[in-house]
């Protein structure tokens, strides 16, 4: 294993950068307020910071994702490799190699998905945007016609019990004629008995 692959390395390169760019800003800081020792510390920041730049430069990316672990020379498109490679496990039926072309499949069935998700999403946009803004009124128009329905109800309740007490007037009404006519003929015949004695 390579020296530039270790973790010790890897933290004394973030610290040399760390330590670098605070004695850069240190040496900006005493240059503006015009202090001494400020060009000597802008001299010994720059240089450390382009030495590690340098070095960054030279040696390249470090791949640190772990997937590379799992499946080495995914970053390739025609490497035909095992998923969790190993071995062979007797107890496990064999599994299609990975490669570009099963790669693609399979993304192809995602795009189909999410063409799917995607219309869907619009009919709810659609939705969404429907003119909802009379809806209001004719709630209130229907609202007041109801109103005005439950009164012609209430006033041909009150109607039909007026027609009721009117029937009954009537009929109490009839009954007193009925009193009086008897109470007439009574008059009538005690009268002629009046005249005939």
């Amino acid at each position: 294993m390579s020296v530039f692959k270790t973790k010790s390395f890897k933290y004394f390169k973030n610290l040399i950068i760390g330590v670098g760019a605070a004695i850069v800003l240190l040496g900006a800081l005493f240059k503006l307020e015009s202090w001494e020792f400020a060009s000597e510390m802008l001299i010994i920041g720059l240089t450390t910071e382009a030495i590690i730049f340098l070095m960054l430069g030279l040696l390249g990316p470090e791949p640190d994702y772990y997937w590379h672990k799992l499946y080495p020379g995914l970053d390739d498109y025609n490497s035909r490799i095992q998923p969790l490679t190993a071995g062979p496990n007797p107890n496990m039926p064999e599994v299609a190699p990975l490669h570009g072309d099963v790669v693609e499949r399979q993304l192809g069935g995602m795009l189909t998905e999410l063409q799917s998700m995607s219309k869907s999403l619009g009919a709810l946009k659609a939705l969404q945007e429907v003119d909802f803004s009379g809806t209001q009124e004719q709630v209130k128009s229907m609202s007041n016609f109801y109103t005005k329905m439950n009164e012609a109800m209430s006033d041909m309740a009150k109607s039909a019990e007026d027609v009721r007490a009117y029937k009954d007037q009537l009929s109490s009404l009839n009954k007193n004629l009925g009193s009086l006519n008897t109470v007439y003929g009574n008059m009538l015949t005690a009268m002629s008995n009046i005249g005939r004695q």
